[in-house]
């Protein structure tokens, strides 16, 4: 198989501390496509395998996998992108044999997993994926802005999961990007009223300009509960999601809601065994489930990005040789 190009990788391969590896990048599968990456993201989950403490991928690991480039390269049987255009990519990686794949529910793949967590992130130079993965971005769209089509697409799935509609009274429990673009994707599917919880200031602010129609400190007043009952006239919330990955706001997510309501558990916990008041589930007939990644969300995100500024969530830029200070300053309060 011929090289084409020397790649560098970035890595994080132990708690706090990353580094760079060489690799050659061979000519693709005959379904694949090679990618000059031209914008590469962090996303909370990357910020989770800094930390050491991500529940599903060992070190090291190449991290990345919010990301835009240029095709470069093209195997002989690709025939919907062409090289030199500009794509983003969904970097999930399934079998396509299950029963599962075989229905188009590939979300729900027995093997799934994600370029990330595989050490063949997007902090590098070059990415090789799969054609049917490839997402063509319109010109409106910056290379910055395109590597955020992945996050937006996360919020897309557990948004259309939760079946947000008219009128309803939706809590965001965390002011990451993730729940940033959730408030964000309610308030366009019609909620009334929809409320992000956050310690950050800054982050509640941003919150705001994406739609969100409360911004609240948990430290402040009664807390999150008396809030929540304020905002809904004292039932309880109709939808809730957890964007942070903690006992605390799991817990929060379930005692926000009203009777027969639905919490969607987005967050990664890196501490995954929790307590809960299992009589809650019975007593008020609440609803819990969870949301990863994405399935057929991509070109509805894309869609999506024309109503929703993704730049506004472009808060610093860094080279790749500088991942280590690109992750320290994320990771900062």
């Amino acid at each position: 198989m011929k090289e084409l190009f020397r790649n560098r990788l970035g890595r994080v391969v132990s708690p706090g501390v990353t580094d760079f590896i060489e690799r050659p990048v061979m000519a693709p599968a005959d379904d694949e496509v090679v990618v000059k990456i031209a914008a590469s993201a962090i996303c909370g989950s990357d910020l989770h395998i800094f930390s050491g403490r991500h529940p599903s991928v060992p070190l090291p690991v190449t991290i990345g996998h919010e990301f835009s480039g240029r095709v470069v390269a093209l195997g002989k049987d690709v025939a919907r992108v062409r090289a030199g255009d500009r794509i983003t990519v969904e970097p999930c990686i399934v079998r396509g044999q299950c029963d599962a794949c075989l229905h188009g529910d590939y979300g729900y793949c027995e093997r799934i997993s994600f370029t990330y967590r595989n050490g063949d992130g997007a902090m590098a130079d070059y990415i090789t994926v799969k054609e049917a993965h490839a997402h063509l971005l319109p010109p409106r769209l910056s290379d910055a802005a395109g590597a955020l089509i992945e996050p937006l697409s996360v919020a897309t799935h557990a948004v259309r999961r939760a079946g947000v509609g008219l009128g309803e009274k939706v809590l965001v429990i965390g002011a990451g990007a993730i729940g940033i673009l959730v408030a964000a994707l309610c308030r366009l599917s019609g909620a009334a009223e929809v409320a992000v919880c956050d310690h950050s200031a800054s982050r509640l602010r941003v919150a705001k300009e994406f739609g969100a129609s409360h911004a609240i400190d948990p430290r402040d007043g009664g807390g999150l509960e008396e809030a929540a009952r304020e905002i809904s006239g004292g039932a309880g919330m109709d939808k809730t999601f957890e964007c942070v990955g903690k006992e605390g706001t799991f817990i929060q997510a379930m005692t926000s809601l009203r009777r027969n309501g639905l919490a969607t558990i987005v967050g990664i916990f890196e501490k995954p065994d929790i307590t809960i008041d299992a009589m809650r589930f019975i007593n008020h007939e609440i609803r819990v489930q969870g949301s990863q990644g994405y399935c057929w969300d991509f070109p509805i995100a894309l869609k999506m990005s024309e109503r929703i500024d993704l730049e506004k969530l472009v808060t610093h830029v860094f080279p790749l040789e500088e991942l280590q200070k690109a992750l320290e300053t994320c990771a900062s309060p």
